[in-house]
């Protein structure tokens, strides 16, 4: 719900078009934006044609709502959420953490320190609008932290189930490619161990492709 709020600043009044949504179930503003002084108002009002907008917002929508409904149709959050509850201090679920990573990787992969500026340039606040300082790329290694490899598996045990069910899917036969993979990992980081730049060793038990060994 949109409302204009004025906020008293150095004995002057300043106005913000402020829209809220719930929350995890509590009332949250998820956006904000200025619209300046009574004076900056009415001037700006009284310039404008009748029935021309004031201000505009062009918000990528296609490809990030089409990926968010199959996240959502999988239950991907909800699968996560099951292995490694929620903290008390985070500020969203471990799984909605995961579920909004997933959803940058396949749609405009980023740094998780840029990610904040991506998800305002999408429409997806709109949908699942999330508090204020949440997105801190630390809040985002906090949550993967979360998970170790007994975890994970378990998590892939329940999705596959899902999407089995969910696409009617023929498990007579299963074919993998495996020769194109991309990690998104800098192998020069100490914290991911498991991408290694490394040449191919014929008489190692790794295999490589493409400079990456796993």
């Amino acid at each position: 719900m949109a409302s204009i709020v004025g906020k008293r600043q150095g004995g002057k009044t300043y106005y913000y078009l402020v829209e809220s949504a719930r929350v995890e179930g509590k009332p949250r503003i998820v956006s904000q934006q200025y619209l300046g002084s009574a004076e900056e108002v009415t001037a700006k009002l009284a310039g404008a044609q009748a029935g021309a907008p004031v201000r505009s917002a062009h918000k990528k929508f296609g490809d990030v709502a089409a990926v968010w409904s199959v996240l959502e149709r999988l239950g991907v959050a909800e699968a996560i959420d099951g292995v490694a509850p929620r903290r008390s201090d985070a500020a969203v679920s471990v799984g909605t953490y995961i579920a909004l990573a997933t959803l940058n990787r396949i749609v405009a992969p980023c740094s998780k320190a840029a990610f904040a500026s991506w998800w305002d340039s999408t429409a997806a606040p709109r949908w699942c609008p999330l508090p204020a300082g949440s997105l801190d790329h630390r809040k985002f290694w906090s949550a993967m932290d979360r998970l170790d490899g007994d975890d994970l598996a378990r998590i892939e045990g329940a999705l596959s189930a899902r999407m089995v069910t969910e696409f009617g899917l023929d498990l007579t036969a299963l074919v993998l490619d495996m020769t194109n993979f991309a990690t998104y990992i800098d192998s020069g980081n100490e914290a991911a161990p498991i991408a290694q730049r490394a040449r191919r060793n014929k008489n190692a038990s790794t295999c490589a492709w493409s400079g990456w060994r796993w």
